[in-house]
């Protein structure tokens, strides 16, 4: 994650705060299981650090593309390009599982 030690570290700090707001929202939720809260409000909370991780993930992906993606292929190597974007092509279609 080099890209990320090359952001600004406002910007580092920032993934860091929406991280551990996921990590406050999966202690609350196991206190849900513990206490047997209504299984819904429990999905519904399941649901939101689904998509807080997806919104972390999608923000890491973007400092990747335009930090790794973008200087790698910016050379004359096509080997190394090639295997770049078939390391890109194979972390997104991970990551959108």
């Amino acid at each position: 994650m080099n890209e990320l030690s090359s952001k600004t570290k406002n910007d580092k700090e920032a993934i860091i705060r929406r991280l551990r707001k996921i990590e406050g929202q999966v202690k609350g939720i196991q206190n849900m299981v513990n206490n047997d809260k209504y299984c819904v409000d429990i999905l519904i909370q399941i649901a939101a650090v689904r998509s807080a991780l997806d919104k972390v993930g999608g923000i890491i992906l973007e400092n990747h593309i335009k930090g790794c993606v973008r200087n790698t292929i910016k050379t004359d190597d096509e080997s190394k390009n090639e295997k770049i974007i078939d390391e890109l092509i194979s972390t997104i279609t991970k990551f959108i599982k």
